[in-house]
Formats: structure tokens, sequence, C-alpha cells
């Protein structure tokens, strides 16, 4: 499992540039050159495939190779490292980027000192490869495709008694009522079904559960399992014998072809109500191919499926998303598998099962595996303690262990190489960790997982690894937002390789990444021990009381691409900081620094720099050209040329910006047009926040177009929803927060033609804002078609307002009401106002009930009466939240 391709993903590129280049460097070393490229081409495709075949089957002397191979591939890009440090440090004001790099390099490398003392670093290292290479052929070093193995686990889930199933009845009714529509008639139209979830969750033994339950409804059944490489025609082998076993007793002996194994099924499907379930479905393509087979007419069959991964379960329909088992459940099926009842538990060993649970987060099969474990050491409590800390490590062992890893494993193996090296990383973090997105993909850029044609796509690729993993059920998404967009993971596979001593990995000169948390700060070395560290990352480490870690040091880690410090309460940063010439990612929020140092912005290679809003940046950011991630810039009135520098920052994705002029209503004018032109400049942004801008003037409603590519928008406060809304230029928009000082009759429908917006939260400042009756809003049918969530804030409107057709998919509304306008004289309002049914996605609503000391209490409880009666009689039957002001 820890077995990856080492540095030679980002060597390659590095070496193919080189070649590309006319320079004079000795003819020898040139050719070695070109050998290391070669070597390296050959070996990085022998470590990709060694990273498919599991670690039990793999050959010692195999692994020891694929180490040495590893770890060679880190030395040769140390040496590649030092040398563009060397390049960087003699040229700093030119030359940007990778080719901007290697372009230095050559200069450098036409030095006869420099030509020298490469030459000889080259030969070193060819040395070193062919020594490698030879000891594979020596000792006949070769690899082995993974064996195929029947895996006993399923076989338990598919043969557990009814009896001893755990936690699983409301799933199983969910199923049913899905499969069947809640009753015994049977449905015209096919009903397909598929139970997603990661390894061990119970996928096939609910899928069991169903099928028993139902398969007496119908006219044939079957069950059968797919697996990872599916053998296809097996597969349809199984399904005729399981439709009929008498008639297809020797199928498996026939040499029928796929197309006539498709043809027999659906000749004996045809004009049967049949049910089949196919569990363990891996790709996509398995179970088109595998759908041909299964007639379509519609006489009410039923399809249920089981697979590992999201997307499949997407493609496939009818996605039913399967949870970990509760704590009550989770305790049942583990006291169960160790006294054979749920209910009896010795006292001197309830702290540490309860510990245990927990690290087994609800997974049936990881449940049942240590319960197993642990049957027979009922008198033994420092065993029980034992196994608790070795769970997680990969220091358990036996045979039902065994299982457990292959199962889960299953997972890992099918990932490309990739996605292996990014999964790997997060097992840094512990188990329930919550550990942001962007926090990820920027140490994965950090570490040179990420490879892609131009650096400017790099974070998205990131952010696509990021997703596929959680369609893979790899990682937890955790905070999902209207956006599906998940902010945060917690990883969900174990640490399955065995871990080597410690002790033994503490080489600090050689270590390239280092991570810690807080319940271990004490223990960190010193930062000067980190020669050729790439990703330093302290994130939510309280710094205040460790002298220790002396952070004038961290200028001499000249490799160092990612430093976190959110979160650690520094006071301040070497001014000497600009040395780190690689360094992409700078996260300074939640620290107590007043002012960054001068010397960030020599960082010009930095992508990512985050500080807290209160954060004074100095001036010359313009020359930072690399960023695309800028939080947060305060705007004051020191702040001229800073607001001119964001201007030259084209590369800017995302900008979080805090106009603290209040105090200056002299500047306000001239540094508002300033910021109109940068952010006119800025074309590749796609978050924007501008906060405590206050403006009640109208110095940006004129000339300023927000960027095509916007994807998230929020604005505190302008005077008005201006001309810079506009659906037409804006069709990535999805997520909008914005305060005005006044809103117009026309307002909501405008935003309601936004045609990807999912997410709107829309106020006014100060009192609350009632329109005259000819200003009322009405919104078109054709209004809101994505949006998720609609939340408007101290200004009076009513469902009524939104035609049958607008907001069809939103499930939270928030709104605001007087009470006197439903009981005054001449009131513009009566209660069917309030009715909702028109919204049919609804599940909650917030309503913010405004009265007055004039108005009567039982006329305000009259109108919160009438919309309880609202949510009542929709189908839904969302919950509300009345609140009072």
């Amino acid at each position: 499992m820890e077995l990856a391709t080492g540095a030679l993903s980002n060597l390659l590129p590095v070496l193919h540039s080189l070649l590309r280049e006319e320079y004079n460097l000795q003819k020898s070393t040139k050719k070695n050159l070109q050998f290391l490229e070669r070597e390296l081409e050959s070996m990085d495709i022998v470590l990709r495939k060694v990273g498919n075949v599991p670690l039990d089957q793999l050959d010692e002397e195999l692994r020891i190779w694929a180490r040495d191979i590893r770890e060679l591939s880190y030395d040769i890009e140390d040496v590649v490292d030092t040398f563009l440090v060397r390049v960087k440090g003699r040229h700093p004001h030119y030359l940007q980027g990778s080719e901007g790099l290697v372009k230095r390099m050559v200069t450098l490398f036409k030095k006869g000192s420099t030509r020298r003392e490469i030459s000889k670093e080259v030969k070193d290292i060819k040395d070193r490869i062919k020594e490698v290479a030879n000891r594979r052929e020596r000792y006949n070093v070769a690899i082995a495709n993974p064996a195929t193995t029947m895996i006993d686990d399923r076989l338990r889930a598919l043969y557990t008694k009814t009896t001893d199933l755990v936690g699983i009845n409301k799933a199983t009714d969910d199923l049913i009522m899905r499969l069947t529509n809640g009753d015994d008639i049977p449905r015209i139209q096919q009903k397909v079904v598929s139970i997603c979830g990661f390894g061990g969750l119970g996928k096939t033994t609910l899928a069991k559960a169903v099928y028993d339950k139902l398969k007496k409804q119908f006219e044939c059944a079957a069950f059968v399992s797919v697996s990872r490489s599916p053998d296809l025609k097996k597969v349809f082998k199984d399904i005729l014998c399981e439709l009929d076993k008498g008639r297809h007793i020797s199928i498996h002996n026939s040499l029928w072809d796929e197309k006539q194994l498709i043809d027999q099924i659906r000749e004996f499907l045809q004009s049967k109500r049949y049910f089949i379930v196919i569990d363990d479905i891996w790709d996509i393509h398995a179970w088109k191919i595998i759908r041909y087979a299964l007639d379509e007419s519609n006489i009410g069959s039923c399809i249920l499926t089981t697979t590992r991964k999201n997307d499949v379960a997407e493609q496939i329909g009818g996605s039913y998303r399967l949870q970990p088992l509760n704590h009550e459940n989770s305790k049942i099926l583990f006291y169960r598998g160790i006294y054979s009842t749920e209910d009896k538990c010795l006292g001197k060993i309830i702290e540490v099962s309860q510990k245990i649970l927990k690290k087994r987060g609800g997974v049936p099969l990881a449940i049942i595996t240590v319960s197993s474990l642990l049957a027979n050491k009922l008198d033994n409590i420092t065993e029980w303690y034992r196994i608790y800390d070795s769970i997680g490590s990969g220091l358990e062992n036996g045979n039902e262990m065994d299982g457990m890893r292959k199962i889960l494993s299953l997972s890992y193996y099918d990932l490309p190489s990739h996605l292996k090296t990014c999964l790997l990383d997060l097992s840094t973090f512990p188990e329930d960790c919550e550990i942001r997105r962007e926090r990820i993909i920027w140490r994965w850029m950090a570490e040179g997982f990420l490879h892609g044609k131009d650096s400017n796509s790099l974070f998205e690729l990131g952010e696509s690894y990021f997703v596929e993993l959680v369609n893979r059920s790899m990682i937890l998404p955790v905070d999902v937002d209207e956006q599906g967009q998940a902010r945060a993971c917690r990883r969900k596979i174990r640490r399955l390789s065995l871990q080597e001593n410690i002790r033994a990995n503490m080489n600090m000169g050689q270590l390239r990444s280092f991570t810690i948390f807080s319940s271990a700060v004490n223990s960190m070395p010193s930062i000067s021990r980190f020669h050729v560290v790439r990703v330093l990352d302290l994130e939510g480490c309280d710094l205040r009381g460790c002298g220790h870690l002396n952070l004038r040091y961290i200028a001499n880690l000249i490799h160092l691409r990612y430093l976190g410090l959110r979160h650690t309460f520094v006071v301040g940063l070497p001014e000497n900081i600009g040395r780190l010439q690689f360094l992409q990612t700078l996260d300074l929020t939640r620290t107590l620094i007043d002012e960054a140092p001068s010397g960030i912005v020599q960082l010009r290679q930095l992508m990512c720099l985050s500080v807290n809003y209160n954060t004074r940046l100095p001036n010359g950011l313009r020359n930072m050209t690399s960023l695309e991630v800028l939080e947060t810039v305060r705007i004051d009135e020191h702040s001229i040329n800073i607001v001119e520098d964001l201007g030259h920052l084209c590369q800017l994705r995302v900008v979080h910006i805090d106009f603290n002029l209040q105090r200056w209503e002299g500047l306000r004018e001239s540094m508002c047009k300033a910021l109109m032109e940068s952010l006119n400049n800025l074309q590749k942004i796609q978050s924007l926040e501008v906060t405590d801008f206050n403006g009640e003037d109208n110095h940006m409603n004129e000339g300023w177009v927000l960027p095509p590519r916007l994807r998230r928008f929020v604005m505190w406060t302008a005077s008005s929803l201006s001309p810079w809304i506009n659906p037409a230029l804006l069709p990535l928009l999805s997520y909008l927060d914005i305060e005005v000082h006044k809103i117009g009759g026309n307002d909501i429908q405008i935003l309601g033609k936004l045609p990807s917006l999912r997410h709107l939260w829309l106020g006014v400042s100060g009192h609350i804002q009632e329109l005259p009756m000819e200003e009322w809003f009405m919104v078109s049918a054709d209004a809101f078609p994505c949006a998720r969530v609609c939340k408007f804030f101290n200004f009076v409107t009513v469902p009524s307002i939104f035609s049958r057709g607008a907001m069809p998919k939103v499930e939270h509304l928030e709104f605001c009401i007087r009470s006197r306008h439903f009981f005054a004289d001449g009131g513009d309002l009566d209660l069917n106002d309030l009715d909702m049914g028109h919204l049919p996605s609804l599940e909650r609503v917030v309503v913010h009930l405004h009265s007055e000391r004039a108005d009567s209490k039982e006329e305000v409880m009259e109108v919160e009466k009438g919309l309880r009666h609202a949510v009542c009689v929709h189908p839904n039957s969302p919950s509300i939240d009345v609140r009072h002001h």
C-alpha cells in the first residue's frame, strides 16, 4: 500500500524540458541526462504496476527494489531543486514560471564550475540507477499480476441469518418502499435502485435482506455478484442459473459468447415480472453491458444494485446512500459478537469498548472483525487496550483482520496511481479529523501530486481528484453546500500497510513533508533540522508557548512549497521570508500577525496567500503575479498602492476585500474608482467578496462589469442592485450573498433570471423595508430554476409572489412579513398569500414575523397559525421556524 512513484512524476517533465533546450553542457553530461530520462520513464511505469499489486502478493525483493527506486527519485529531485534555487537567487526579477526556470538553469549551466559540478552529480545518479537496474536483472525481480481471490466476507454477508442482522430494518423498509411504491400493487414502470457506500458498510447484507423479503412477489429472481474485474460471461451464466436452476443447471459448461448469453437472458425474461440484484458493480461500462440483458418491458420488474462508487450509482439511477450504524446499533453488534447477546457487558471493559466502537466508525465489517478478536479475551483488559491502540495503525494481526483488509483494500487497488498517492497523503491526518478541501489540494500541489498542461489549471485538477475520491467512497464529504461541493472531508480508509519503526524514520534531513497536531506540538523538533522539507503544516497548533520553535529558521527552508500556520497564534514572520522562492501556499489566517513582512512580495511563485482581515499587507503586491487566491485584502487610508497593485494580479481566481473606509469619506470616491479599475482587469475571478463596503454612494455602479467566470459573489453593502448584476453576463454565478441599502420592485425577478444560481441571500440594511402596493414584487414562473436556498432578509415578501413553476428546486426558504399587513384597514395581504404548495421541493422554512406594539397578540398568533397551516398541508411537511421581532 505504501508503494508510490516517489518523485518520478515531478522529475520527468523537468528533465524533458532541460533536454529540449540547447545549452553548452559537456556531451557526456547531456548523454547521461538522456539516459536518466529513459531509465526514469521505464521505472515510473514499473512502479505504477507495482502499486497495483496488493502487498501480500508482492515478492520481498521487488518491494525492496521499488523502495530504493522511490528513494533515489527523491534524491534526484533534491539535486534538481537545489540548482533551481541557486538560479532563482541570482535572477529574482524575471523569467517566472517553469519555462523561465529552465532557461535560468541553462544560463547557470553554461558557467564552467557549475557544468563540472552538475556533470559529477549526474554521473553519480547515473551510477546509482545502473546499480538498481542491474539488481533487478541479477535477482530476476519480476512483477506478477494481482491474483484473483474469493473473499469469504461476501459469502458471510449472503448467508447471515436474518435474526443476526443489526440496524438495517429502516434501510430495508426504505428500499422496499422505493422498489414497490409502498404497496403490494404491481407497478407498470420498471424500478432501478442502487445502494452506494464504502467497503464493509453492509451493502451486500442489506441487498440480500431486501431480496429475501421481496423475491416471492415476482415470477423469477436472481442475486449475482460482479466484482472489481468481472468475467461478464460468468455473470450472465450466474443470472441464468439463478433464474431457472433446473433449465440451466449445466450453463457454466457452455461455450456461448456474451451476445448469445444476453439473448438467452432476454428471451427468458420476456413477459416476466422479475427481481434481479446485481451486487458489487465497480464501473459503469460493466453495468451498461449487463443492462442489455435485462428486459425493460413495463410490467413492474425491479433491479437492485450495489456499488462503492457514487458516480456509478448516480448513472445507474435511484442512488441510495447507505449510512454507517449509529452508536446504539454498533454496541448491539459489537457485544453480540463477544457475548452472543447485546445486553451484557462487564463493567471493567465498558470504557475501552466505547473507545473501540468510536474508532470503528459504525462500519459493520470492522465491528464484527474486532469483536471476534476480543471474544476470547474477556479477562484480559490489557489485550483490549492493545487492540484499541493498534486499530488504524496497520499493526493488527490475525485471519479476521486479513479478511477485513482485503475487503477495504479493494477500493484502494482500484484507484489510478495519481489518486492512490493523494489518498495516502490523507493518512497523515487522524481518523475523524475534519480536513478543509483547500488545505488538501494546496498540499497535493506542493507535494507534486498534480500534473496538468499548465499551472493555471492545477487547483481545478486537484478539485477533480477530491471529487473523484468522494465519488469512490474513499473519503467522507463534510459540510456539503447547496452546489453539492464539500467544504471538507474525513478520511474513511484505514491505514492498511504495516508501519515501519517510527524512530527509524526520524532523519529530519531527508524529510519532505511535516504535519504536526496540537497534542504533539511540544515534541516537535527544531525547524532548522528540516533541510529539504516541502510541506510544513502546523495548522491548529498553539505556538505561543513553544519557544523551541524559532520561526526565523523558516527562511532557510529553501525547498518549501507549503507553509500552513493557520490558527497557530504566531505573532510574526522573518523579514527575509522572500528567500522561499518555491513557496506556493502561505496560510496566516487566525494568527496574531498585524503586519505581513515586506519580503512576501518577493514570493513570485506564491499562488495562495491567506491572512486575517486586519492584517496589513505591504506595497508591491503587483510583483506576485502567480497569485490565484488572495484573502483578505484590507483597504484603508494607506491602501491606494495596494488597490492599484490588485489590477496587476491577472491570475487571481479568489479575492476577498475588506473595505474599511467608513471614517475617510474624502478618500472613498478615488479609492472606489481605483478598485473598480483594478477589478475590471481580473477576468479570471471565480469568487469575489467585498465586505464593509457601505456603498451608500454610486461610485462603483457605473463602469464595473463583473467577470464572466464569476461563481461566487458576496457584497456588503451596495447602494442597490446595480447594473452589474446582469444575468446574461453571469452564466456561472451560483452563490450570491448581497446586502443593499434599498431594494427595487423588479430586483427579485432580475435575480431569478440568473441561470446557475443555487444559493441566494438578499438583504436590506437598517430597518425593515416595505414597498408601496404598486411596486410589489411579482416573479415569473421560470425564475430561480436551479436555486436550492433563497433567503430574503429585512424586507417584506410572501410566498405568493412566486408564480407556480418558479423555484422548483428550492429546499430552504426564508422571508420576512409584518402582521399588520394582514389585518390593518386596507391591508395588502391575506393568509392565503402564505400558501407554499406551489414550491414542490421545500424542506425548511424560516419566517421573520415583525409586529408592533399596536398589533394585537391575537392577530400576531393568527398569522403564525396561518404559517404553520401552510407547511402542515404541504406535501413535504417541511419544518418551520417562526422568529418574532
